[in-house]
């Protein structure tokens, strides 16, 4: 059976993958290297404070690099971060399949690998990540209580990203059902190229105009494609009507959360992954098992890898306070510009 990390009250438990050791029990300072692959995203700032500190309390030094969304920068960042000494090696792929010459050159050196929140599908990369089709599950659910029949557009991720497939693949699981009974018509299905929200805007402008506005759900797969949704249903005069998902817990999603805009943002606590990340990395440069892995050959390939798998909270307008209570975000932050008659509890 796979083993989820469960959420204790509002907060994740930490991964319990080995004992902290203090820097002076290792023969030499472990360097450890993470290639970002961009930092569009808001919560990757999150992530990386988190990984940092975390290497810090284990003696461990932390050294990176911005791919900026260039899968060919990506690899030669890789091949900087082995020359510069780095003895394992944590990667956000911006393109799975492209990254693959950097895991075969970080494998010939006998540094360890850690795919960071996106599937490496390779034997070598220890997988990290959030149940991504619990994640998708999640979105579908909240947007279905709202909307159980009428016409949905699914906004995926990137073409690049074997999440977007898994988050999708999450959804349909619960839409199924619906689908199957004409109960929900697909009208619009389009994936969003570097999870770009200008691209995910155009995209449902597009399916908008081809429908007449005749869309009554969005199932958008991470809160920076549910902004650029939500921006095109404005200009419509569509929002707040028209229930649409997210993931991540951005800041200005949970405040769309707030105001009614967005329905869901399922929150990946960025910190908990953070935190394990250095924590398995550290582990396997120390040829450490890694003793809460499991056997996961979940991905488009098949391909048995180790993995860790954190379980995501749906946050919506009934628990945003779970949000503030974890010190995520503030309220102010999430009740900005709330109408005080509307406000859900979190915000009176």
């Amino acid at each position: 059976m796979k083993r989820i990390l469960t959420v204790t009250g509002c907060i994740f438990i930490a991964v319990a993958v080995l004992t902290v050791v203090s820097g002076a029990a290792f023969a030499k300072t472990l360097t450890v290297g993470v290639s970002w692959s961009n930092f569009q995203e808001e919560r990757w700032k999150t992530d990386e404070a988190a990984m940092k500190a975390q290497l810090e309390k284990l003696g461990a030094k932390y050294i990176s690099a911005d791919a900026q969304a260039d899968s060919s920068k990506q690899i030669s960042d890789v091949e900087n971060l082995i020359a510069r000494g780095c003895d394992a090696l944590i990667i956000l792929a911006y393109d799975a399949d492209a990254i693959s010459p950097a895991i075969s050159r970080a494998k010939a050196e006998g540094i360890p690998v850690v795919g960071y929140d996106r599937l490496i599908e390779d034997p070598y990369a220890f997988y990290l990540t959030f149940d991504n089709k619990e994640v998708g599950r999640m979105q579908a659910r909240e947007v279905f209580k709202v909307k159980p029949e009428g016409n949905y557009v699914f906004i995926k991720g990137s073409p690049t990203d074997p999440n977007a497939d898994f988050l999708h693949a999450g959804q349909l699981e619960v839409l199924k059902e619906a689908m199957d009974a004409g109960k929900i018509k697909n009208v619009g299905e389009q994936y969003t190229e570097g999870w770009k929200p200008e691209v995910a805007q155009k995209n449902m402008e597009q399916i908008l105009t081809a429908n007449n506005n005749k869309v009554d759900a969005v199932v958008a797969s991470n809160d920076g494609t549910a902004g650029g949704v939500v921006a095109a249903l404005t200009s419509q005069g569509m929002e707040g009507i028209t229930p649409v998902s997210g993931q991540d817990g951005d800041h200005a999603a949970l405040n769309r959360v707030a105001r009614g805009t967005q329905t869901v943002s399922v929150w990946k606590d960025a910190r908990e992954l953070g935190k394990a990340a250095a924590n398995i990395t550290v582990a396997l440069a120390k040829g450490q098992k890694i003793g809460d892995a499991i056997k996961w050959s979940g991905g488009p390939k098949g391909v048995a890898m180790q993995a860790i798998l954190l379980k995501p909270v749906p946050i919506t307008r009934a628990n945003l306070a779970t949000v503030i209570e974890a010190g995520w975000v503030k309220k102010q932050v999430v009740c900005q510009g709330v109408d005080g008659g509307m406000a859900p509890t979190a915000c009176k």
